[in-house]
């Protein structure tokens, strides 16, 4: 993106009262790769492509610990080594090798023939870690999902205590909460109602399935699984096509992006829209939806592109998100409207797969940015640097007050004001319908937002953004019935759950 078009960002901010904080210079590289290696344990064969092939390497998820980092490798494509490695926090600076975690052992490169029964590592998109100082990996179990979509394994969680590095439990899902081709992507965790100094093992499990789309949840003590879906978790096909620096791609990934803001909503995006949405907990801890009911999402907001990165800052439970086309991380308070650009770098922030904040220091956010573009679309150049890990201190603003709700959730008899955007009538009064989804329809079209003006690339979240009106159902189009993807829980076998695993 030309440097005029980073100033045209910085007019467009200031017209629209969004703050600025340092859009480049906030954002610290904290390991950058040309190309990904691993610490290749003795005779293994790296000149077989369908054991290592580093041009077929994407990280798509960061997980930060006390002293290190772990970063997320999955199957997409053939070659890939490792699915989950650790680098040393103080190993700062260019292409440092990543260490297979826990250890080879876990790893099976290649082609070869694995047992789903042990404790194999397949393909892991993102993990997390709790407060107990446990990594959950979970294990989507498709290898080569962007070439041939192998079904090598059933998905899975590891749990794996950092104080040890050994497995202390493993969660298999029942072939209930499956469909032909699903693709368990993110994961989080909800430790809410836990006991405080208690073991992590009494939390809830969220998890997004992207190829068919849907949310699966997990009740830790109960031992139970079930799954919801909704429209809002489909990709929109008007945004099957992302761009990022001229380069274009197609893909219809559904419900990718997850975060959570540690007290009651879930917020969700596809990556094929330009649509945040939120739901409760309460609302996926309640269990299956009751036929003919849908799930009660409600719509945060618009964005200016399509991304995957979500995260919540602790200090003023402010969303982070990351348009790929803008090529930069942006945030929203839902509690005071206020909007900030936390960095813009057209090099470095060209698709972010992952964003986490430090649960050891909350006024650091960890970015994974890679090509991916360039890797799917096979004209990558290895010379370049295609993998970074980034770091943007945040700002530390005051909690809000306790029982102040998201504006988006109330009923607005009109809309904020933002200057640069006026709104016409229309909107103003449309806004006034409820804000849930309240009867079955597809996911696409949308009704426009009803703004003027030029487009913001950071266009503000909860401008007016409607649901279209009620339509009969078009055959045409599928997805006639979402019914099947909300079905009754199912318990697991204790013996496939154990919570400790000699």
């Amino acid at each position: 993106m030309p440097s005029s078009m980073a100033c045209l960002l910085v007019l467009l901010v200031v017209h629209t009262s969004t703050a600025v904080i340092n859009p480049s210079a906030n954002l610290k590289t904290v390991n950058q790769w040309n190309l990904i290696s691993y610490n290749f344990p003795y005779g293994m064969n790296t000149n077989d492509p369908e054991i290592y092939n580093p041009m077929n390497i994407v990280a798509t998820g960061v997980a930060v610990a006390y002293d290190r980092l772990f970063v997320a490798t999955p199957k997409l494509f053939s070659g890939v080594t490792s699915t989950i490695s650790t680098i040393r926090k103080d190993l700062l600076g260019d292409s440092p090798v990543l260490e297979a975690f826990p250890d080879w052992s876990f790893h099976r490169p290649g082609r070869q023939n694995v047992s789903c029964n042990d404790l194999q590592l397949i393909s892991v998109y993102r993990l997390k870690i709790d407060s107990c100082n446990r990594l959950w990996a979970l294990d989507a179990g498709i290898s080569r999902s962007l070439e041939d979509f192998e079904k090598t394994c059933p998905p899975k969680i590891l749990v794996f205590d950092l104080n040890t590095n050994q497995v202390v439990r493993r969660i298999d899902f029942p072939p209930e909460v499956l469909r032909g081709e699903s693709l368990f992507t993110n994961i989080i965790i909800d430790e809410t109602t836990s006991k405080p100094g208690g073991t992590c093992d009494d939390v809830f499990i969220y998890i997004s399935d992207t190829v068919e789309p849907g949310i699966v949840v997990y009740d830790s003590v109960r031992d139970m699984t079930w799954r919801v879906s909704h429209p809002a978790m489909f990709p929109d096909p008007d945004f099957a096509q992302s761009d990022i620096q001229g380069y274009k791609f197609v893909l219809m990934d559904g419900v990718v992006g997850l975060a959570f803001d540690d007290q009651d909503l879930i917020y969700f995006q596809p990556l094929a829209t330009d649509r945040l949405f939120s739901v409760s907990k309460q609302v996926l801890r309640a269990g299956p939806i009751p036929l003919n009911q849908l799930l009660p999402v409600k719509l945060v907001g618009k964005k200016s592109s399509q991304g995957i990165g979500l995260a919540v800052t602790t200090s003023d439970k402010s969303i982070v998100f990351a348009p790929m086309t803008e090529t930069a991380v942006a945030s929203y308070n839902p509690y005071t409207n206020e909007q900030s650009i936390l960095a813009y770098d057209p090099e470095r922030l060209q698709f972010i797969g992952d964003m986490q904040v430090s649960r050891f220091n909350p006024g650091e956010l960890f970015i994974v940015s890679s090509r991916f573009h360039r890797f799917f679309l096979k004209n990558l150049d290895g010379n370049d640097i295609n993998t970074r890990i980034l770091k943007i201190d945040l700002p530390q603003y005051t909690q809000p007050h306790v029982g102040y709700s998201p504006s988006y959730n109330h009923h607005y008899s009109s809309l904020p004001n933002f200057p640069y955007f006026p709104l016409n009538s229309n909107s103003i009064d449309r806004h006034s319908n409820n804000e849930v989804f309240t009867s079955i329809r597809q996911p696409f079209p949308y009704e426009p937002v009803g703004l003027k003006g030029p487009k913001s690339p950071f266009q503000a979240l909860n401008q007016g953004e409607l649901f279209p009106n009620s339509q009969k159902q078009s055959h045409k189009q599928g997805y006639n019935s979402y019914h099947g993807h909300n079905r009754v829980r199912f318990a697991k076998s204790i013996p496939n759950n154990q919570t400790a695993i000699a």
